[in-house]
């Protein structure tokens, strides 16, 4: 990736946010912050008792994709000892798993840059523990990014923490000045190339997974794709586009996305854009799906479902949609298609994915895949069936 691109583009890889103005902290900052590095930075990922579920999915997606950050460890001390590869999509990646920050930082063969918060907790808040772990980080040299509603640049504590070792705070949820923010315009009508928005049955369910699968794929296959991220996961990761939907005033939602997605593509002039998903269109608790479908409109939308999957996350009693009501919604909401599905295969062996792939291709007629179990060559086939043409004629798709 153009590093020069991601620091123009990656809403937190600018400046950390927070009480210190730019001019007095850039002078203060250590050799450790990415600001000023050439090299990718490296980071500690903390995810007690989290990793590989619904909650560690900041610290899951990193694990499958970072362009901002060189991974190091993971902290859980429930999996340590693990390959967090193995643990997440048993595919080793030499990423260990360490049970305290001590451990992952005495083990480390270099020094940590970075501690990233690799949780995603409902109720958006720190733990006391959390808290210190993070200042225990900051003793140690290491700066923080905190995907949370909670903000470690309003909190005394951890404002002194950071100007006493000299270390900086990154709120990545953290909202934007009101008076930047942009209403709906209608620029998206600007954008001609398709824009594929990925979709979900719920929230957690590897929305973000397939759209990155996917772009990387079309990437490969030839075309030039713009990934927009909707989620701090993505904008940590280091998507060179893209917003925390949930952290800005519904009014402007869908005018801040189409914004991104304007600028994304008058400066790189894509074949095709892909937008990641929030929650659920259907999901009571969530509102970013409606605002995420009414700011790129897509031309076409890819769905996202865990057949095995009965409740909602986070909701016990709340059973999860059928995945027929949940098509019919979003194309009746957006008045697009869905052209593909793609399995989330929790809780599934290769069996079960095969036996959901062939009945839904079958009750819907359109293209079915795991992008996680199955080639990526699957997923290329969903735009291309949709777009014909985007075909390559001697495609390099490996």
């Amino acid at each position: 990736m153009n590093r020069k691109l991601l620091k123009a583009e990656n809403p937190f890889s600018l400046r950390p946010c927070g009480h210190n103005n730019e001019q007095n902290h850039v002078k203060n900052l250590r050799p450790n912050s990415f600001l000023d590095l050439d090299i990718v930075p490296t980071a500690i990922v903390y995810c007690e008792a989290n990793f590989t579920k619904s909650d560690g999915k900041t610290a899951n997606g990193l694990i499958r994709h970072s362009s901002n950050f060189r991974i190091l460890s993971i902290i859980d001390s429930e999996m340590a000892g693990l390959d967090s590869g193995y643990a997440l999509d048993n595919k080793r990646n030499g990423i260990p798993i360490y049970s305290s920050l001590n451990e992952a930082f005495e083990m480390a063969n270099e020094s940590p840059n970075f501690f990233i918060y690799g949780l995603a907790h409902a109720n958006g808040l720190l733990s006391h523990l959390d808290r210190q772990v993070m200042l225990e980080a900051m003793s140690l040299g290491m700066n923080i990014v905190n995907g949370l509603h909670q903000y470690l640049n309003d909190d005394p504590e951890f404002i002194a923490a950071s100007k006493k070792y000299g270390v900086s705070l990154y709120d990545i949820r953290r909202p934007i000045n009101k008076g930047d923010l942009q209403v709906f315009r209608d620029i998206i009508k600007e954008v001609p190339c398709p824009r594929v928005a990925v979709m979900g049955t719920d929230c957690a369910i590897g929305k973000r997974t397939t759209a990155v699968t996917l772009s990387n794929a079309l990437a490969s296959y030839g075309l030039k794709v713009v990934f927009i991220a909707t989620g701090q996961t993505g904008v940590i990761q280091g998507a060179p586009y893209g917003l925390v939907m949930d952290s800005i005033p519904a009014q402007f939602c869908p005018g801040e996305l189409e914004a991104v997605i304007h600028r994304a593509y008058q400066i790189e002039k894509p074949d095709i854009v892909i937008i990641e998903g929030q929650g659920a269109l259907s999901h009571p608790a969530f509102s970013t799906s409606a605002m995420i479908l009414r700011g790129s409109a897509p031309n076409a939308v890819i769905l996202q479902h865990a057949p095995h999957r009965k409740e909602r996350v986070d909701f016990a009693d709340m059973p999860m949609p059928k995945l027929s009501s949940e098509i019919d919604l979003i194309e009746r909401f957006s008045q697009t298609k869905v052209i593909g599905i793609c399995i989330n295969h929790e809780a599934m062996n290769d069996a079960d994915i095969e036996e959901y792939t062939y009945r839904y291709s079958k009750d819907f007629s359109i293209p079915v895949t795991d992008a996680l179990s199955r080639s990526s060559m699957f997923l290329v086939h969903m735009i291309l069936v949709k777009f014909p043409h985007l075909r390559i004629k001697t495609p390099t798709l490996q």
